[in-house]
């Protein structure tokens, strides 16, 4: 249970389970919570994310190893969007790695995945000289997302993807500066025990209170991968169209030949955005279509209504020679067929 449930009750909280934690899905509504976030700012509870604590002297070579990225390279105070991925180049899990110290990284982990990255993590840590140690009970996390962000926590020069200490309501805490939600924003890593001060403090600033059912349309219109929709042991950083993330040119790490061998021949399927004519939105699962023949060649992965552009938008896995905006498809929407065009992604930036 988050450290702040009693405090999300208190504010008239809707929850809803999910990995094991009882979490906020919405306050006053994922309607209103929405707008807020892209108007001004929302705050959100985090506190389900995994912390793990890698450190040693090999620390560095080690999540080079591990991970498809380049983590010995990253400066102190710095973070860096990397992957998990099995031997066959699936992904087991997206993750985020701030690196804290010379020998010491911060690696947070999806609710759902912090018992199988941990696990992994250590399988892979024979040889080097390193420890590793879930340190998920040492933190809270709150974020505060919106473009009033920055004007409400007054960060000081703290870089997109950095982070660095700092205080809120005189209590120490890490404040990064990441991001789910297409927007600027900062996640304040804090002790359990102070999160309730941290919350109130922040909350006084002028955040609206956010949930998690918010926060899915929010990254959605982002075109932001979720682990379970987008991103799965089925499904190789190439085919999310993340292979920016991979750093091939490392001599050797977990799922390098798997990886290498489908950059080489290009992947099957990838990763499109979609866009209807219409008001009925696809949903995860549903299928997609050749318009010309009927015949199922994809699946949508998420979808939604956009409450900032007004339209439905989706995700979906096509075939690679189906994958170029423009291009002209169907979705099954509960019977009845939906045209939908491919689009770039993201769907919604705010630079535009």
């Amino acid at each position: 249970m988050t450290p702040l449930f009693d405090v999300h009750r208190d504010l008239g909280a809707t929850f809803t389970d999910f990995a094991g934690w009882r979490m906020p899905l919405r306050y006053r509504g994922e309607l209103a919570e929405h707008h807020a976030v892209r108007r001004t700012a929302g705050l959100f509870d985090l506190s389900h994310m995994g912390e793990l604590e890698i450190t040693g002297a090999d620390a560095g070579r080690f999540l080079d190893y591990a991970l498809v990225g380049r983590l010995s390279t990253l400066a102190v105070g710095r973070a860096r969007y990397t992957m998990l991925c099995h031997d066959t180049g699936g992904v087991l899990d997206d993750l985020v790695v701030y690196r804290l110290a010379d020998r010491r990284y911060l690696v947070v982990a999806n609710a759902a995945n912090t018992a199988v990255v941990y696990a992994m993590l250590r399988e892979h840590a024979d040889g080097f000289q390193v420890g590793v140690r879930d340190a998920s009970a040492d933190w809270a996390l709150v974020a505060v997302q919106g473009p009033a962000a920055a004007a409400m926590l007054d960060p000081g020069p703290l870089r997109y993807y950095a982070i660095r200490e700092f205080t809120v309501a005189g209590r120490s805490v890490l404040l990064a500066r990441t991001g789910y939600t297409g927007e600027d924003g900062f996640e304040v890593y804090c002790r359990p025990e102070d999160a309730g001060t941290v919350w109130q403090s922040l909350l006084g600033r002028g955040p609206e209170p956010a949930g998690l059912a918010c926060r899915d349309t929010l990254r959605l219109e982002a075109g932001m991968a979720l682990y379970g929709h987008e991103l799965s042991v089925r499904v190789t950083p190439l085919q999310a169209g993340l292979e920016r993330v991979v750093a091939f040119d490392k001599p050797g790490f977990v799922g390098a030949a798997a990886l290498r061998r489908q950059r080489a021949d290009g992947p099957a399927d990838v990763l499109v955005g979609l866009v209807t004519g219409t008001r009925r939105a696809p949903r995860r699962g549903y299928p997609v279509l050749d318009p010309a023949t009927g015949a199922q060649i994809g699946a949508v992965t998420s979808g939604a209504l956009s409450p900032t552009l007004g339209h439905p938008v989706a995700m979906a896995y096509v075939p690679t020679g189906r994958s170029a905006p423009g291009t002209r498809l169907t979705v099954d929407v509960r019977g009845a067929g939906v045209d939908a065009d491919v689009v770039a992604l993201p769907f919604y930036s705010s630079q535009r």
